[in-house]
């Protein structure tokens, strides 16, 4: 990697980086496999595991993709806080396959929030707060907002994707101050749901 390539890396962040990297891997692949994309790159910690399966909840195109990647980060968030090494799936949900053009229409709507979140980062501030143990410590919050995400309420995705995405970002970037913002967020979210989830009870039950 030339210096020209280090100093964009370091102005674009890692998340940005990482979202590049995978929008790459899927225009020459034609499409990736869930199972794949961990394999290839969630190697690097549970910042980027969350990063890579809520990103694609945000894809403004029709499909599950609330419901499958919500599931499957449930699943991850659940093994995290057991303490496993390596990540499993069901076969379902880690064959599943996203085209490249949906991993595009991903760039662009996510790559703006993504680069928003990391203008407010400051590398390793508070980093206590983003050691080895945390993410034990955040796997039942990121479980419950999996959770939301993958529960078919209009609307409901974005708040839950949010909070995760200023969660995975302070991870990456070890911004424990941003990680509390997370939490925060994540409060927000979870009540945010569940006043939809409310809502849209009221609603059907109104209508019988």
């Amino acid at each position: 990697m030339d210096d020209a390539s280090r100093n964009d890396q370091r102005l674009r962040g890692v998340a940005s980086t990482t979202l590049s990297a995978l929008v790459e891997m899927a225009r020459r692949r034609g499409a990736l496999k869930i199972g794949e994309t961990l394999d290839d790159m969630g190697r690097t910690g549970f910042g980027v595991v969350m990063l890579l399966l809520a990103l694609p909840a945000l894809i403004p195109i029709p499909g599950p993709f609330g419901l499958v990647f919500g599931s499957a980060l449930a699943i991850v968030a659940l093994q995290f806080v057991l303490g496993r090494r390596s990540i499993w799936l069901p076969a379902l949900l880690r064959n599943r396959t996203i085209s490249a053009a949906a991993f595009e229409s991903l760039e662009r709507y996510a790559a703006p929030i993504v680069r928003r979140i990391e203008r407010t980062v400051c590398p390793d501030r508070m980093a206590i707060l983003t050691g080895r143990l945390l993410p034990y410590f955040l796997g039942l919050p990121v479980f419950a907002l999996a959770v939301a995400i993958a529960l078919p309420i209009p609307f409901g995705n974005l708040m839950p994707v949010l909070a995760i995405l200023v969660m995975a970002i302070g991870l990456i970037e070890r911004d424990g101050l941003v990680v509390l913002f997370g939490l925060v967020l994540t409060t927000v979210a979870l009540a945010t749901t569940a006043a939809l989830f409310h809502g849209a009870v009221y609603l059907i039950a109104a209508a019988q």
